[in-house]
C-alpha cells in the first residue's frame, strides 16, 4: 500500500491492467495525488507477483500484489476504475463494473466511437454497443461539464489528443478549408506498448525513423475526424500518417491547413493564447517559438506553436504531449479528477523531466 495514507478517507480506484507502460504511468501520477488511494491492480500474465517486482521504480511506494481480473472482486473494493486494457478486453468487463455502480475511465479505444458501424470497420464488432451514446469522450477541453457528469469516460488516445488539440480554435473559428488538412505525427516507442513486438525491438527502432499506417490506414483516424467533424460542425476528413522515431516516449504532431481568409501570424498566436488561456495543461507558445518533446517529457502539458508560412498561404501547428501522460494516463488522471470532484489539477502539477 501507500506509505502514511488513510484507506478510509481517500477514494478507492483500482487499475485493471496494470502491468503496461500506462497502468505504471497511474500509479506513478496517482502517488502524489492526495485524495486517492489504489486499493487493487491486475494482471494476467503476471498475477500473484507484487507490482514493484515487475517496476522496481515503485519499491516501497507501490508493492501491491497484482490479481487476476475478477471483476465482481474489484468492484467491492473500487470507487473508481481505469481500465488498462488492450482493445476488444476492455468492453467485455465494463458493463460489469458500470453495473456495480462504480464509474469507470477507460484507456482502450472501446468506448471512442460513437457509432458501432465506424468501431466494427476499425476494429470488430462491439460487444456493448448501447453503452456507446452515453461514453463520453474524455478530452477535458473539449468537455469538460460532461465529463463532470459521466459514468464511463473514454480516454483519448495519444495522437487524437495532440492534433485535436492542435486544430480546436481554427476549425471553432471556422478559419481553414476542412477539405485540405494534414496531420504529420511521430511518436516514441512507448506508443506500441510493452508487449514484446519485433517492430519495437531495440535494433529494429534505433537509428530508424518510420512512417506507419499510411494512407488512412491507421486505427486513429475515425477518432480524429469524429471529434474535428464536431468541432467545424460538418464532416473533416484528414490525411494523417503516423510515424515511429528512435525514443522512449513523446508525440509531436505537425499539422497543415490552409486559411480561408486572409490572417497573420499574430493574429493566430494570439487566438491560440485567447482559446486556451483557462486550461491548465495546453500552453501555446509565443510567437516564432514551437514545442519539443523534451519540455512535455513525463508532465500533463500539451505545448503548442503555430505561425503562417506566407509563401505557400498555409498554417504550420506544432503540437507536443508526453503520449503515456497527456496522451494516455495523466488526461485519464484529469478525468477522474473531474468525475470525483477534486480540484482538476491534482497529482498532475509536476513538470517536464529535463534534461
Amino acid at each position: 500500500m501507500f506509505l502514511n495514507r488513510e484507506i478510509s478517507a481517500m477514494l478507492n480506484v483500482a487499475i485493471v491492467g496494470a502491468s503496461g507502460y500506462t497502468g505504471l504511468e497511474l500509479i506513478r501520477l496517482l502517488d502524489r495525488h492526495p485524495g486517492v488511494v489504489i486499493s487493487c491492480v491486475t494482471s494476467e500474465q503476471s498475477a500473484g507477483k507484487r507490482i514493484s517486482d515487475i517496476f522496481p521504480t515503485l519499491r516501497g511506494r507501490c508493492d501491491l500484489v497484482l490479481e487476476p481480473l475478477n471483476p465482481s472482486a474489484i468492484a467491492a473494493r473500487a470507487d473508481l476504475i481505469f481500465t488498462a486494457l488492450p482493445h476488444q478486453a476492455a468492453m467485455k468487463v465494463v458493463p460489469d463494473f458500470l453495473a456495480a455502480g462504480k464509474k469507470v475511465v477507460d484507456l482502450s479505444a472501446d468506448y471512442r466511437l460513437h457509432d458501432p458501424a465506424v468501431y466494427g470497420a476499425w476494429y470488430e464488432p462491439h460487444l456493448n454497443p448501447e453503452l456507446l451514446p452515453e461514453a463520453v469522450f474524455g478530452l477535458p477541453e473539449l468537455r469538460r461539464e460532461t465529463i463532470r457528469k459521466a459514468r464511463l469516460v473514454a480516454n483519448p488516445g495519444c495522437y487524437p489528443t495532440s492534433v485535436i488539440l492542435g486544430l480546436k480554435p481554427l476549425l471553432e473559428n471556422a478559419l481553414i478549408d476542412i477539405t485540405a488538412i494534414i496531420a504529420d505525427s511521430k511518436s516514441g516507442t512507448s506508443g506500441a506498448g510493452r508487449s514484446a513486438k519485433v517492430d519495437s525491438l531495440y535494433c529494429e527502432v534505433n537509428d530508424s525513423f518510420k512512417a506507419y499506417g499510411v494512407g488512412g490506414a491507421h486505427r486513429h483516424t475515425p477518432e480524429i475526424e469524429q471529434e474535428l467533424s464536431e468541432l467545424a460542425g460538418q464532416p473533416v476528413t484528414i490525411t494523417f500518417t503516423p510515424h515511429l522515431v528512435p525514443m522512449d516516449r513523446g508525440i509531436l504532431s505537425t499539422i497543415y491547413a490552409t486559411p480561408n481568409r486572409p490572417v497573420t501570424t499574430e493574429e493566430l498566436v494570439s487566438l491560440y493564447a485567447d482559446t486556451y488561456k483557462d486550461e491548465p495543461f495546453v500552453r501555446p507558445l509565443p510567437k516564432g517559438q514551437f514545442p519539443s518533446t523534451a519540455f512535455v517529457r513525463g508532465s500533463n502539458f500539451c505545448d503548442i506553436g503555430i505561425t503562417l508560412d506566407s509563401r505557400t498561404n498555409r498554417i504550420v501547428v506544432v503540437s507536443a504531449i508526453d503520449n503515456l501522460v497527456k496522451g494516455a494516463s495523466g488526461q485519464a488522471i484529469q478525468n477522474m479528477n473531474l468525475i470525483c470532484g477534486f480540484p482538476e489539477t491534482s497529482g498532475l502539477e509536476g513538470l517536464a523531466i529535463f534534461p
